[in-house]
């Protein structure tokens, strides 16, 4: 019985050692090959952040020079560099995260096999150590020739219990990695998805800068008096309209009932941008620190080059979205969204270059509303943002305009316009 006893403990540890040396994470050559390809993908990332940083420095420079038809061409010029290299940027994330997705996948797949030889070495282990619990001491002592050589065994079978008890913890913490990198896929299963929407992003806001300065080439005839004359046209049509808009809204009576809001509160919403910097701010009081009067601005303006992604400020519902660029003379918000959130209010993001929602769909706070532009009347390059209290304003066509009767936009009492450094985090 002890020749038995003395075979199968050997054989155990053989089993062991054997699983040992899989379990300890060997890389294979294929998993070196993928840490290679991810480090060269993180290298080119790292590079191309780099250029990006350089061309927002030149973009922001020629955004300060005079508002020339020379300067916004040369504008335009960089901003379409920039968001090239983006997208080049953009598709070396995907390929990273590919890569990356192959490799837990590999882990995953290594993970499991290990748990499986750990299951079977166990099993295994634990039938034989019962075996040898059912046979008597008498009959062991009784079939050794040797007390020194029972003893011996004794003591194997202490230290195989031993084993068990460490795999038995093995195993357990191999289940825990393996959820771990379950997780782990996930994350980079989604991150892959908003990478293509990304990328389909930024292609559209390319397209967009393109056909700008194309469409500006024509209007101007490539001369820099055109380019004055249709800048001060467009102007005086722009006061033309917010003044039009400013009567029209005085007299729109919502009930709006401070109850159906909340209350200042400093980081209740979320930056729309990554990087902030604010241009404008809310305009001038109108009987509440939280209201605007005729000629002044009635939210929150921030710089952001064509094709910035724009995000969503606060969990809530896309009510509407549209483009005031398609009636001439509608001087207004260009390409918009507009999100009614779950407290009684309501935004909307303005001048975008592309829109990368739809009516009905869901957000959280900082999912993608899409691209920043210069859509609509705009000055240059940027967000902007309006807060309203959700009970005050109303998406409807703007039939008593002049130059936007066609055109369906927010329209608000003047009381529901709300400030939004209210609630944005404090800078």
């Amino acid at each position: 019985m002890h020749k038995k006893f003395k075979l199968f403990t050997a054989v155990f540890a053989l089993v062991f050692s054997l699983f040992f040396a899989i379990s300890i994470n060997a890389q294979t050559e294929e998993g070196d090959e993928l840490v290679n390809k991810i480090q060269e993908r993180e290298k080119q990332i790292q590079e191309l952040e780099k250029e990006i940083q350089q061309y927002n420095k030149e973009v922001e420079n020629a955004a300060k020079e005079a508002t020339t038809l020379k300067s916004t061409i040369k504008t335009l010029d960089l901003t379409k560099k920039k968001i090239t290299t983006d997208i080049n940027l953009t598709e070396n994330k995907i390929n990273k995260t590919n890569l990356t997705i192959q490799q837990v996948n590999q882990q995953i797949e290594e993970a499991v096999e290990n748990i499986d030889v750990n299951k079977r070495a166990i099993i295994s282990a634990i039938k034989n150590s019962q075996n040898l619990q059912n046979t008597s001491l008498l009959e062991v002592m009784f079939s050794s020739k040797d007390l020194g050589e029972l003893w011996t065994e004794l003591d194997n079978t202490k230290k195989v219990r031993t084993e068990i008890q460490i795999h038995s913890n093995e195993l357990a913490k191999l289940k825990e990695d393996l959820g771990e990198k379950q997780t782990s896929l996930s994350g980079q299963k989604k991150s892959l998805v908003n990478l293509k929407t990304d990328l389909s992003g930024k292609k559209q806001a390319v397209e967009y800068t393109t056909k700008e300065k194309a469409t500006l080439l024509v209007q101007t005839k490539n001369k820099e008096e055109s380019f004055k004359e249709l800048v001060k046209t467009k102007e005086q049509e722009k006061a033309l309209y917010e003044k039009e808009l400013f009567e029209y809204e005085s007299q729109l009576n919502y009930n709006v009932s401070k109850s159906g809001y909340p209350a200042p509160k400093p980081g209740l919403m979320a930056w729309p941008l990554d990087n902030v910097f604010v241009t404008q701010r809310f305009g001038k009081t109108s009987g509440s620190s939280r209201l605007y009067a005729s000629g002044t601005h009635n939210g929150a303006d921030f710089r952001a080059s064509v094709g910035t992604r724009v995000k969503n400020v606060l969990d809530g519902t896309v009510v509407g979205t549209g483009n005031t660029d398609q009636y001439k003379g509608c001087y207004s918000f260009g390409k918009w969204v507009m999100v009614r959130h779950d407290n009684g209010l309501s935004t909307i993001y303005a001048h975008l270059s592309v829109i990368s929602t739809s009516p009905g769909q869901r957000l959280d706070t900082g999912d993608l509303i899409g691209y920043s532009g210069n859509t609509g009347y705009s000055t240059g390059p940027h967000l902007h943002i309006t807060v309203y209290a959700t009970e005050g304003v109303r998406i409807e066509k703007y039939t008593s305009s002049k130059g936007c009767k066609e055109a369906t936009i927010p329209l608000a009492d003047i009381k529901a316009y709300l400030d939004p450094f209210a609630y944005l985090p404090k800078l």
